[in-house]
């Protein structure tokens, strides 16, 4: 099973890899949280967005900058990125399931920007409106390259979608520009925000230029060189603290991390330079390791939305912003393809099934920017910890959110030489060259998984099926983490497999100091939470039974819809003295007036949390 698509249509089409990527158009996803989520993103999300660019100024400022509109900029310097984001997501929802619309949009922006954009290819709305003497003078925080690279991501979805060339034409200019400025024209000036790198690789592979990806190189070898002027924030804020073949942690912004991780591992398959592969996956492996939160999630710091010290994963103050979790999903599917492990692709599925989809609410038209595990009785900080939004001045997170749902098909399966392999389990059909696989299941609800064979060549070739790392029993993996099954397919063909969805307790490293003592639930893929609203007691005061039973059970929830709850043994503990300080001796019975109370606590999946009311919230609860 060699040979690419031509092109691939889908958001990465490395020229090498172990693994071969589909087209966002080669798998139809017909059921399941994937499919609902790809409803509600049609429906209700992306609409909502478009009428967002108008509002929040997106579309507004660029008229400004065409010299065609009144009034003032509005919103942040890098407004412009919210609409590219948009087009992307526009771009691959058509590829997905095409509307006359949005190519309509997609045309209607394009020309727009075309007007805005110098006669020299520079194309930046608030640098051309409020602050033309500064073009290219504040890169530690400007995002002018950040906002290009979004215009670059744009174009290419756009011109794989079938959208036309026009925006490309836009993207091309500008990047142009950036080459003759900061490529050939000696400039050693680096945006203070990562983005444009991974960008630059697409665009090279889309259209072949080369310069494209000598630009993305240089910006990746000269950050942490100190080339990154102070914003206030320090070099760490930017990566600028180390070069990135000698740092060992992924520090700083989270977001500004992972997609410069994603260039890292983009340049990797395009130059073949192992230093990048291998410095990336150290990266990884101490991330993982000490920074990453059960549902995902990524940055447990609301100060500079960082990382934060290895093990320091508060679940109140958890930022865990919901970029992050996108540039996450990014950067694992890079590796991915780079290297064929399934450790990467298991971190991508409890990515999108908790972090990723805890983001929008159940309607499509609410967004988180940040996604803490804990929620509070008294919490005031609702700026960023409370009910979903609409939108947000600083919107980055909602068409963010939009685009790789449109693109989710994209992210499900692979080709090789030797074969197909399926990373993520959704039912519906996957299309690559001559073979067509039906896939039909409830999953995550139910761990049975069956592929038919609907069309194949003749001669032998190989399926893999990814076992995730939490399922027991069943075809037995490989190395990589794949049940690998090798024969000579014939039309008709039959192949089931059995995931272990038996619900488990999990608890945390004893490192991490804001979860001793608690414990938490996860079902397959799904990490659960507790409501108040599900609990015949006060959150605050139950705990986990010491071995406690955990019963899942199908439910159709008002205001979820149909899902699986878990019932666990509990207790509810006595009441807590109200007065004097909360601390006790530890032989002291002042704290508890009568022994614990058995009842049983109900959990939800994480994501589906916050779609009721605005109660108490808990992934992590105390255990006996």
């Amino acid at each position: 099973m060699s040979g690419f698509p031509d092109p691939v249509r889908g958001p990465l089409a490395p020229t090498a890899g172990v693994l071969r990527p589909l087209g966002v158009h080669d798998v139809t996803i017909s059921g399941g949280p994937f499919a609902r989520w790809q409803e509600i993103n049609r429906s209700a999300s992306i609409p909502l967005g478009l009428e967002q660019m108008e509002a929040s100024g997106a579309l507004p400022n660029l008229r400004l900058a065409a010299g065609e509109g009144d009034g003032d900029f509005r919103g942040y310097r890098f407004q412009d990125s919210d609409l590219y984001k948009q087009l992307e997501a526009v771009a691959w929802e058509h590829l997905r399931a095409p509307d006359a619309g949005y190519p309509e949009f997609v045309a209607a922006s394009a020309a727009l920007l075309a007007r805005a954009q110098r006669p020299d290819g520079y194309l930046n709305s608030h640098y051309q409106v409020v602050k033309p003497g500064k073009i290219f003078a504040e890169l530690e925080y400007s995002h002018e390259m950040y906002c290009a690279g979004h215009l670059f991501q744009a174009a290419v979805a756009a011109s794989r979608a079938g959208c036309g060339d026009d925006l490309l034409a836009v993207a091309r200019r500008f990047a142009d520009l950036l080459v003759e400025r900061f490529l050939t024209g000696g400039d050693d000036g680096i945006d203070g925000h990562a983005e444009v790198e991974t960008a630059l690789v697409e665009l090279y592979r889309h259209t072949g230029v080369s310069a494209y990806l000598e630009l993305a190189r240089k910006l990746v070898d000269n950050r942490g060189k100190g080339l990154i002027a102070d914003s206030g924030m320090g070099p760490l804020y930017s990566q600028d603290h180390l070069p990135v073949r000698e740092a060992g942690t992924a520090a700083g912004h989270a977001v500004r991390q992972l997609y410069l991780e994603a260039a890292v591992v983009d340049l990797y398959l395009e130059t073949g330079d192992e230093s990048l592969l291998e410095c990336s996956v150290r990266r990884w492996e101490d991330m993982v390791a000490t920074k990453t939160y059960l549902t995902g999630g990524l940055g447990a710091r609301h100060d500079g939305e960082s990382f934060g010290e290895r093990y320091e994963l508060p679940s109140d103050r958890a930022y865990s912003e919901s970029c992050a979790a996108i540039a996450s999903v990014h950067w694992n599917w890079r590796l991915l393809l780079a290297t064929g492990h399934g450790r990467y692709a298991d971190l991508i599925e409890r990515t999108l099934h908790n972090a990723f989809a805890a983001s929008t609410s159940a309607d499509g038209v609410r967004f988180f920017y940040v996604n803490p595990l804990q929620r509070r009785a008294d919490l005031f900080e609702d700026r960023y910890l409370g009910r979903r939004r609409e939108w947000f001045a600083c919107a980055c997170c909602p068409p963010n959110i939009m685009r790789l749902v449109a693109s989710l098909g994209h992210y499900v399966a692979t080709t090789d030489d030797e074969g197909l392999s399926v990373h993520q389990y959704v039912p519906g059909e996957i299309r690559a060259g001559a073979v067509t696989l039906e896939v039909e299941t409830r999953y995550p609800w139910d761990g049975r998984v069956r592929f038919t064979v609907r069309e194949t060549p003749g001669g032998p070739w190989t399926l893999k099926l990814r076992i995730p790392a939490w399922s027991e029993g069943g075809l037995v993996p490989d190395a990589d983490g794949y049940a690998r099954v090798r024969r000579d397919w014939k039309p008709g063909d039959v192949l089931d497999l059995d995931l272990d969805l038996t619900p488990r307790l999990v608890v945390p490293h004893r490192r991490i100091d804001a979860l001793r003592g608690c414990a938490a639930v996860e079902r397959g893929p799904l990490v659960y939470c507790f409501e108040q609203i599900d609990q015949e007691a006060d959150l605050e005061d139950l705990a986990l039974a010491a071995e406690p039973r955990l019963r899942a059970v199908e439910r159709d929830v008002p205001g979820l819809g149909p899902t699986v709850v878990i019932e666990a043994d509990a207790v509810r503990l006595p009441p807590a003295p109200a007065d004097g300080l909360p601390y006790f001796p530890s032989t002291s019975t002042a704290a508890a007036e009568s022994a614990p109370t058995p009842v049983t606590a109900t959990a939800v999946p994480y994501y589906q949390w916050d779609n009721r009311d605005g109660g108490v919230m808990r992934v992590w609860t105390p255990h006996l």
